[in-house]
């Protein structure tokens, strides 16, 4: 019962880490374009790159 002690404040602080990190992925915009990469490996450049 005493390893608790430790491990309930360990999993707050990893849980805080976590949302810490998500929180800063949003305000850095990882998360803006999320239709771009999809419509980008769609388009069909392999003419302009044909030598």
């Amino acid at each position: 019962m005493s390893v608790l002690i430790y491990l309930i404040p360990l999993a707050l602080l990893l849980g805080a880490i976590g949302l810490g990190a998500f929180v800063w992925s949003l305000k850095s915009g990882q998360y803006d374009d999320l239709e771009g990469a999809s419509h980008r490996i769609l388009n069909d450049d392999d003419e302009n790159n044909l030598q």
